[in-house]
């Protein structure tokens, strides 16, 4: 696929994807349209050579795969891990706050969100529902997206706040709960009741016959940016999108994907939950992957073989030097936006990255003609972590940690080189179809 196409169909899928469900549907949706067959993990596989499959846990997480033609035990299984969450405002189960004659909604953040940005930006919401149609009959759950603005953050006048361009701090209790609507002085209860207000939005989009809107029972919803993906700069220099941390992987994984022959297996995972640290039953440090493998190859011993020839790939953003902060980077290793993607070290394992696995991420960039940097945290700053490190100790698979130079990593609006995740789909491309071995030979 070529670049601009590929940027296209890139900021489509961000713009469709405003929580980790629509993110799972949407590669869902383009994993089948290219021949990839649904499996339930509540029954017994068939599985055949040469053939596609994918498999979803909580709507929020999927695996999907290659069941290659070649021998699996020889050439080992070729992953690439990315994540569907990102840092958000989610919407708390009894979220309603009329206050001063405006109705609000109670809101807790998700993950390390960087908050200023929220603030005056026009906000929808989306996420999952669980309802009943009628009284007593069975519980549904379908996804749910507001699409137009319905909400937003206003900030406090500079007026009020002289000091608040030199050190204002935002309370993530007090500051953040957003503007709904004016509360009329003489509204109902029911009128300012969120689950009904929900209730309302469902029933146009599922269309009920009896015109009655239905019962909501449970919800999780987030807020997000109704602020449309776009390229920017004077020659389109950059990606500009909510989410790009980690969507812009998700993506890139799939469009490599899609595009591998069947000789090879290969994997692809997105697992939700990474920005709070993948202790869920869909996240990294669940057993999702390891459950698949484990249905892949039963035996123990010829799976040790397999995950011990394999390679995985994760693939998260990395920290561009940003031009105006560059002292926030080590000198010698400050990537660079549209300069090629990353590959990220820690010594402290906070990366999953070693010199072998390294050195074959290296192979496969050379051979595409692409460039590539490396990214290590100033030794005084904390790192920040991925899945890479989490699934090579759950799974036991050599594994390294690379990705796109990022700006503003975890606000609303992130930036990438549009570029980086291209370069990035030719690499993975290129691993995904690799049929020769992953290892590298020892001297002597």
């Amino acid at each position: 696929m070529q670049k601009d196409d590929f940027n296209r169909d890139l900021l489509s899928f961000l713009s469709q994807s405003p929580t980790p469900y629509h993110a799972v549907k949407q590669l869902r949706d383009a994993l089948e349209k290219h021949g990839f067959v649904r499996l339930s993990e509540s029954e017994q596989w068939q599985l055949t050579p040469g053939h596609r499959y994918y498999v979803t846990r909580n709507d929020s997480s999927l695996i999907a795969f290659i069941y290659g033609h070649d021998d699996i035990t020889q050439h080992g299984i070729r992953m690439v891990g990315a994540h569907t969450d990102s840092p958000c405002l989610k919407v708390k189960p009894n979220p309603e706050l009329k206050r001063q004659g405006y109705l609000q909604l109670g809101v807790e953040t998700y993950g390390g969100v960087l908050l200023n940005p929220w603030f005056d930006r026009d906000l929808s919401i989306a996420g999952r529902v669980v309802y009943r149609e009628t009284e007593g009959g069975p519980l549904r759950q379908t996804l749910i997206n507001f699409e137009r603005p319905v909400a937003i953050l206003p900030s406090l006048a500079i007026h009020l706040d002289r000091e608040a361009n030199n050190s204002r701090t935002v309370n993530p209790q007090t500051d953040i709960p957003p503007l709904l609507f004016v509360q009329p002085p003489d509204s109902a209860e029911s009128e300012t009741d969120f689950r009904a207000l929900l209730a309302s939005e469902l029933g146009q989009l599922i269309q009920a016959d009896d015109k009655k809107a239905p019962t909501i029972i449970d919800y999780e919803l987030c807020l997000y940016d109704c602020q449309r993906p776009s390229l920017v700069g004077l020659n389109n220099d950059f990606i500009v999108s909510a989410r790009l941390d980690n969507l812009l992987s998700c993506y890139t994984g799939m469009q490599a994907l899609l595009e591998s022959g069947n000789d090879v297996t290969s994997l692809l995972v997105c697992n939700d939950h990474e920005e709070v640290g993948s202790a869920s039953a869909c996240g990294a440090q669940g057993p999702m992957l390891q459950s698949v493998l484990e249905r892949l190859y039963p035996d123990t011993e010829e799976r040790t073989c397999i995950i011990n020839r394999s390679l995985m790939v994760s693939a998260d953003n990395a920290h561009g030097v940003h031009p105006n902060f560059k002292d926030k980077h080590d000198s010698n290793h400050g990537p660079v936006l549209n300069a090629g993607p990353v590959i990220k070290v820690n010594a402290n394992q906070r990366y999953a990255t070693s010199s072998v696995t390294s050195a074959l991420f290296r192979t496969f960039c050379e051979q595409q003609g692409v460039p590539v940097q490396v990214f290590v945290n100033r030794t005084d700053l904390g790192c920040g972590s991925t899945i890479g490190p989490i699934t090579a100790s759950e799974v036991g698979v050599p594994t390294l940690d690379v990705g796109v130079p990022t700006f503003a990593m975890h606000s609303i609006r992130e930036l990438a080189g549009s570029e980086d995740a291209h370069n990035l789909y030719r690499v993975l491309r290129a691993f995904y179809c690799h049929t020769g071995a992953l290892q590298i030979e020892a001297a002597g």
